[in-house]
């Protein structure tokens, strides 16, 4: 008895019809009808009664119907099981991540995953939340850690939180400290020289929409960089930068990190993949231990 029988069976069984089946798995008809004879020859009964062009099942057929499908669905999951398992040794992950989380959380986690799991490769997309989130939705990443709350015309995402994180000022450590008694207010950045991030960083529209807030326009000297490059302005005077408290606390001795007076500003990271497709499981492993290191970052 062959997996192959069975599934020719069980396609007969289903459409009680011989052209119909051989369509469906694919194969000749008349190789569909061999293959059903020689599984009635093995198990010296016939499954099928054709009597006048009507395809019923006997006696023998009702019985080994319940048990092909119980054999064919075992023998998918063991496939499947095994397809996971390969996988984890050679696999692929499309992790998408703000540049802050690509120097702040990333780094310890990815080398824990890869110790653990060597064979697999790690394919990295750094970018702002929005960027990454039209990745997500055309299939180009697996995972992808992103602030929320995601854009309102956000295709159908299915989020973690992962971690919540204080947004701090950064400035040269040669210039003056901003901000009073060492604390900035939000209103102290009103006329205060802004370094910048380029449209599509939600640390810019955050910033942006803190200032507003307090009824007042910044002021930008540089503008349009990514995490390293305003951190690089801000490091050669240009001005000062809001930015994540890790990428903060990774960016040396050479600025200086103030905190902003409360209620302060906070930012939310969490791990989004589609809804409509599971990642995969080196990707699903990868999330897990993400999890599991969030906590402790944030």
């Amino acid at each position: 008895m062959h997996f192959q029988q069975l599934t020719y069976f069980v396609a007969v069984a289903e459409t009680r019809h011989f052209t119909r089946a051989a369509e469906a798995v694919h194969v000749s008809q008349p190789s569909l009808s061999q293959q059903i004879r020689a599984l009635e020859s093995e198990l010296g009964a016939e499954l099928f009664s054709r009597a006048r062009g009507n395809i019923t099942l006997t006696d023998a057929g009702e019985a080994l119907l319940p048990l092909a499908r119980r054999i064919l669905a075992d023998a998918e999951t063991a496939r499947h099981e095994v397809q996971e398992l390969v996988q984890l040794r050679s696999g692929r992950v499309r992790l998408g991540a703000t540049p802050s989380l690509c120097t702040g959380l990333l780094p310890d986690v990815l080398r824990a995953f890869h110790d653990r799991h060597p064979g697999v490769r790690l394919l990295l997309e750094e970018g702002g939340s929005h960027d990454l989130v039209r990745q997500l939705a055309r299939g180009a990443l697996d995972l992808a850690l992103v602030v929320l709350p995601l854009p309102a015309a956000s295709p159908a995402l299915t989020t973690v939180e992962l971690l919540r994180e204080d947004l701090v000022v950064v400035s040269s450590a040669d210039g003056p400290a901003p901000g009073r008694g060492g604390r900035v207010r939000i209103a102290d950045l009103e006329g205060a020289p802004l370094v910048m991030f380029r449209h599509g960083y939600n640390l810019r529209e955050l910033t942006l929409a803190a200032c507003r807030a307090e009824g007042f326009e910044p002021s930008f000297t540089v503008e349009g960089g990514e995490m390293d490059a305003v951190l690089g302005f801000v490091r050669a005077g240009l001005g000062i930068a809001v930015v994540p408290s890790m990428a903060a606390g990774r960016a040396g001795h050479d600025l200086r990190k103030t905190p902003l007076a409360g209620p302060g500003l906070r930012r939310t990271i969490a791990l989004a993949h589609r809804s409509d497709v599971a990642p995969p499981r080196a990707a699903r492993e990868l999330q897990r231990m993400l999890l599991e290191h969030g906590p402790e970052a944030g």
